[in-house]
């Protein structure tokens, strides 16, 4: 029965691994990790985003930057792109940094500005080494890639650059920019090719991919996805996934189970189930607390009362930055048998 079990697991995770888009951060991550491809992937990409080639990229994929210290956040970048420019050649060295997004709660779009905000920091405080000046300090061009508008606008896409409120058509070039590229958006006039490859992104299909470039990503995709390495890495990363989450949420539906054994076996079982709920319910705050959200927007997110999610959100801080939910579920548990003595 259990291997029944697993070989249905193993198959649910090859066809959700076969229907992956390039939005996915598995797919995603892998294609910009991935040996043979990744380069031309992600030249590729660009090329088609900015309408140029370029030539000497430096692709470091989930690049993670860590707060100088321990009480801060740190940054984990999905693909880090530095170009190998020599100092004289006359050419900018700029530093693009892609961020594929599919979260598209209100909270996750409110705090976009905020954390691009905070991207740029990091990546601006690690391109400048102490006493160097100030004109060295790299450009920066963060790219979000999101299936969601994130400014309500319908433009396919948004191009944020630093200006003067008082004088907008003042020149003011500090090397920071963004774009974000919403892949249903209407408005404006970007290329065909950028629409083509922003709607295919979303919808990683052969029947998406209408042009040559697109079907030169596709037999990229295709080729990492049929990797039996890439195959076996997603499926054990999968089953680990569920038989965790399995193992955690029969756990809490036993303890619920025997604290309300008291009452008789259906409050036991109906206790049961309410301790699973809650693991669930952890398991979400310990995730959001990961990307950084507060609980005000953990609150919007999961349309929970503000007194139900608090004292979850105070006992996950206990185990911050991991935010392990097994240590935080047994936390509340705790908390909870000490309020009832």
């Amino acid at each position: 029965m259990k291997e029944k079990e697993t070989e249905e697991k193993k198959k649910a995770a090859r066809k959700r691994l076969a229907e992956m888009n390039l939005l996915d951060d598995f797919l995603f991550g892998t294609m910009v990790s991935y040996p043979e491809i990744r380069e031309q992937f992600v030249k590729e990409l660009l090329r088609i985003i900015f309408g140029r080639n370029f030539k000497n990229l430096s692709v470091t994929a989930q690049k993670v930057l860590y707060g100088a210290d321990t009480d801060l956040h740190g940054a984990r970048l999905d693909v880090c792109l530095e170009p190998e420019v020599e100092e004289g050649d006359g050419e900018d060295v700029t530093v693009y940094d892609i961020e594929p997004d599919q979260t598209e709660g209100n909270a996750d779009r409110k705090a976009l500005p905020r954390r691009i905000r905070f991207y740029h920091g990091k990546l601006a405080a690690r391109s400048l080494e102490s006493g160097v000046d100030y004109d060295k300090l790299r450009n920066v061009v963060i790219i979000m890639i999101v299936p969601y508008d994130p400014f309500g606008l319908g433009r396919m896409v948004y191009t944020i650059k630093n200006h003067c409120v008082e004088e907008p058509d003042m020149s003011y070039e500090d090397g920071a920019g963004t774009l974000f590229l919403y892949t249903k958006g209407t408005k404006g006039v970007p290329s065909e090719a950028l629409r083509q490859l922003l709607h295919y992104m979303e919808a990683t299909t052969y029947e998406n991919a209408v042009n040559e470039d697109l079907r030169k990503l596709h037999k990229m995709v295709v080729k990492v996805k049929k990797d039996p390495e890439v195959t076996v890495r997603y499926m054990i990363t999968y089953l680990r996934e569920m038989e965790r989450l399995n193992k955690a949420t029969k756990k809490a539906m036993e303890a619920g189970m025997e604290a309300g054994m008291e009452a008789g076996m259906e409050a036991g079982m109906e206790a049961g189930r309410a301790a699973g709920e809650l693991y669930q319910l952890v398991s979400l705050v310990c995730r959001k607390r990961k990307r950084q959200k507060s609980l005000e927007e953990i609150v919007e997110d999961l349309e929970e009362e503000i007194s139900v999610i608090e004292p979850i959100y105070r006992a996950a801080e206990k185990f911050a930055p991991e935010y392990d939910q097994d240590m935080v579920f047994e936390q509340i548990r705790e908390d909870s048998k000490q309020e009832r003595s």
